[in-house]
């Protein structure tokens, strides 16, 4: 692997147009710790008129500007080689800020949410006020959740006790536990997906085994975690005032809990559908049944379709070339000359991909791209998507309204793999080529419709029975786990005892009730890029306009404009009937 030092300048993102160097960026620093001590300043003068409120608002605006333009760099620098001491200094200092600048202005929500509502409406007639007033009106939306200053504080106090829970967890799975070998090679965490993509049975079954042995003898201390971490959800909601910790997690969004049921409701329609998947992947595997580690190995082997980044760059060119000349250019020049992109693996670079980035600088991209994996073609794609949402949504908005939420991200993101899926196929020379990527685009609606339902839904069980009163054990949560395993994957599956235990090992479940928005992330994006692709100028400008309201409006709001309704269960159920049709598909060219 290479040095970090040993990347080609093309092959890596420019971090020079964030900071020239260290010097400006420690000169940006010193600026912000005098911005941070004017704090005190303003405290307490938010009712004593509209100066002091505007003056107050613009004080904030210039902090947090600063600081997520700090934090960008750091954090940029830090995945690129968190091997670098240095890089590793500047990412603690500006950790360090944040943590006091958190405790600086626990003061300030309190204090704007006690102001009157008529001094607000009045404030808010004047012009220098608007770039303001969407901060302000989502604000105050928390008013009947926001506690005293003193609460408040000890609120923040508590913060990094809340999140101890899933730091137990990821140092026990990434650190204290060890997996016996699969047949002389190393199981790990990372290599464990690898093992179960194998074409051989007894590889397969000899990983699961392996890998859940070590959770199984682990299993009270982490189920003790996770239940600490739904106590910790429990606590805050009913600190603050929600009916639940469901209400909690879906408030910030103004999503009513009839989304989330809603969404759990239509996958239960679609499950003689999901069913039917699991019967084709076992005549197409040969088996009678399945059991657990059978069902990740791929539909049909891989095909030849290796692609260096110049390539992936063009076929990303053309998937995306129903959002118009703007998006297609801006993209393809960010992706290339403008070198929003870290494109290899380096030593000390951070695995996997994201896209980042602040309201001053350009989008980031970061990957480990390998020119014989298609996935890495949908990972550039995907976060392309992200990557120009955040460009859209930041050309177009005040900075405290252009940040918008993970439940809007996911289906940017999605959307740009959806088209890519469609523009691969209809290029398809061969059967073996589109059976391929039939395959591909059915087990990722699998993975994230059907799945992160699945884990939306324990979430849900587990929580509403903690609130309501029922003891919460080990037992309880292995049972509830298999009872949805059993529902999910239908009557063609076995399980072994082992099987509950997978609902220890998912990290998502340490931050609440998030799992629903891959789901209802890829029900949009299919039902929009379906919509773009068949439309015409209309429905682009309409999809391309939710990209630009970024933060404005709220994520049903915006999605409604673009032309999908995902308060109702209707796009659940087009994305069930596309993923039907994909099957249909796949039987005819695939399955003897």
């Amino acid at each position: 692997m290479l040095e970090r030092k040993d990347q080609k300048r093309e092959d890596t993102w420019d971090l020079g147009k964030i900071y020239e160097n260290t010097a400006l960026w420690n000169e940006d620093l010193e600026n912000l710790k005098k911005s941070i001590d004017s704090i005190d300043s303003i405290k307490g003068t938010l009712n004593k008129g509209s100066d002091e409120l505007f003056n107050a608002l613009s004080l904030l605006k210039e902090i947090y500007r600063k600081t997520e333009k700090l934090s960008t760099y750091a954090f940029l620098e830090y995945s690129a080689d968190s091997s670098n001491p240095e890089v590793q200094m500047r990412a603690a200092i500006i950790s360090n800020i944040e943590a006091v600048l958190s405790q600086k202005l626990s003061f300030f929500d309190p204090e704007l949410l006690s102001l009157s509502d008529e001094f607000i409406e009045k404030c808010l007639k004047e012009e220098r006020f608007e770039q303001y007033r969407v901060f302000i009106e989502k604000s105050r939306r928390f008013k009947a959740h926001v506690l005293s200053e003193k609460e408040e504080n000890l609120m923040s106090l508590y913060s990094p006790l809340s999140s101890s829970y899933m730091e137990i967890f990821q140092d026990l799975e990434n650190i204290d536990m060890r997996f016996d070998s699969v047949f002389g090679k190393e199981l790990t965490n990372s290599s464990y997906t690898v093992f179960l993509h194998s074409n051989d049975e007894s590889i397969r079954k000899e990983a699961y085994f392996n890998y859940y042995k070590a959770f199984d003898n682990l299993k009270n201390t982490i189920a003790k975690t996770y239940i600490g971490s739904v106590k910790s959800d429990s606590f805050r909601a009913k600190a603050r005032g929600y009916s639940s910790s469901l209400q909690m997690a879906l408030f910030p969004d103004k999503v009513e809990e009839s989304v989330y049921r809603n969404l759990i409701k239509a996958v239960h329609e679609g499950f003689d559908t999901l069913h039917r998947y699991y019967k084709i992947r076992a005549k197409k595997m040969n088996l009678k049944r399945l059991n657990h580690w059978d069902v990740y190995v791929p539909l049909e082997k891989s095909v030849e379709m290796k692609n260096t980044y110049e390539e992936a760059v063009d076929k990303i060119k053309e998937a995306v070339k129903p959002l118009g000349e703007e998006y297609q250019k801006t993209l393809i020049k960010g992706l290339t000359e403008d070198r929003w992109v870290d494109r290899y693996e380096n030593v000390g670079k951070r695995s996997g991909a994201f896209s980042s980035g602040s309201y001053d600088t350009m989008p980031y991209i970061l990957t480990n791209f390998k020119e014989e994996a298609i996935d890495s073609v949908f990972t550039l794609i995907h976060e392309g998507g992200h990557s120009m949402h955040s460009y859209y949504s930041r050309k177009n908005n005040p900075y405290l309204s252009s940040s918008y939420t993970i439940f809007e991200a996911e289906v940017a993101s999605t959307f740009n793999e959806q088209l890519l899926h469609h523009s691969l196929y209809k290029e398809a020379k061969t059967n073996e080529e589109r059976s391929y990527l039939l395959s591909k685009h059915i087990d990722d609606i699998v993975a994230t419709l059907f799945r992160q339902t699945m884990f939306a839904e324990f979430e849900l069980l587990v929580h509403e029975d903690y609130e309501n009163g029922e003891p919460i054990t080990l037992d309880e949560i292995r049972k509830i786990y298999l009872s949805l395993l059993k529902e999910y994957f239908g009557p063609i599956m076995d399980f072994t005892e082992y099987a509950s235990l997978e609902g220890l090992r998912v990290p998502h479940f340490y931050t609440a009730f998030y799992c629903y928005k891959y789901a209802t992330g890829i029900s949009a994006a299919i039902a929009l890029s379906e919509r773009v692709i068949n439309g015409g100028e209309k429905e682009r400008e309409e999809y391309l306009s939710f990209l630009k309201s970024g933060g404005s409006l709220y994520p049903i709001e915006s999605l409604k404009k673009a032309g999908v309704d995902m308060s109702t269960e209707e796009p659940v159920r087009e994305a069930i009937k596309v993923f039907s049709g994909l099957l249909d598909e796949f039987e005819r060219i695939s399955v003897k």
